[in-house]
This record gives structure tokens, sequence and C-alpha cells, in this order.
């Protein structure tokens, strides 16, 4: 039967083996930052401000919760310049259901983590229809702080 290692584990299997490093968020502090939402009948297109990660992080994954389900009303959750960059376009019709989420390439090059170069801003943008007039939305980033 055959070994593999995921990365970074991959230096086990050298000689002498290499331990994991800190570079791609092993053993490193974990941090959570939230945003609540107070939906208000947004509308399709708009944008909602979340928060903003500091430079040096990296975005580990995220959870979305809401209390009132968006309907038709979509979310992606990213940058300005890249609206889905952790989460694509889609509804959250299931209800204080918490929903990871994390799009698998976001913050990997070469199977290795890479800490954000700046500090970065992530927005909700909404797609579709507009939200519900009432309800409560929170987002939570997780990342490694190195």
């Amino acid at each position: 039967m055959t070994t593999t290692f995921a990365t970074p584990y991959s230096g086990y299997n050298q000689t002498p083996a290499q331990l994991p490093m800190a570079d791609n968020a092993y053993g490193s502090k974990l941090q959570v930052y939230r945003a609540v939402v107070t939906f208000a009948s947004q509308s399709s297109g708009d944008t909602i401000k979340l928060m903003k990660l500091p430079k040096g992080c990296v975005p580990i994954m995220g959870i979305l919760n809401v209390d009132t389900s968006t309907s038709t009303a979509t979310l992606a959750l990213g940058t300005s310049g890249t609206t889905g960059k952790y989460r694509a376009a889609a509804a959250k019709t299931s209800t204080n259901t918490p929903e990871v989420f994390m799009i698998a390439t976001a913050n990997v090059t070469g199977g290795a983590m890479v800490p954000l170069a700046a500090e970065e801003e992530i927005l909700a943008t909404i797609g579709t229809a507009g939200l519900p007039s009432s309800g409560t939305a929170t987002v939570d980033m997780i990342v490694a702080s190195l």
C-alpha cells in the first residue's frame, strides 16, 4: 500500500525528515473576524463592507449563518477585484445552520499557504435578487497569524 503526504507534510518522507514550516500556517495562532449584517432589502448589485483582514495573515476558512433565508438572493464573499474569492455567489436558504466556506485555491500557491500581501477588505456582493426586508447574517473569517 502506498503512503502519500499532504502539503506541507511531504517533508516527512525525506531523509532527514523535514517538519512543516510556520510560514505554511502550521502551528500558528488563529484569529476570528466577525461581521453582523442586518437585512434591509439591500438590492441586487449592492455590496456590503464586512471587515478588513490584516496584511500577513492567511485566511483559513469562513462561516456564514443567517436567521432568515436569502431566498433567491445570492451572496458572494470576496474583495472588490474578486467578488467570489472566498465564497462563490449562492443563496443561503438554510437558517440557523452555519455554512463553512473557502475556495480551495483562494490563498494557496504551489501547495503552500500564501499570506495576504496587503490589508484586504472583505465584501458581500448581492446578486440575482434583493435581500429580505428583515433578518440577520453573521460572517466569520478565521485567519492564521504568521
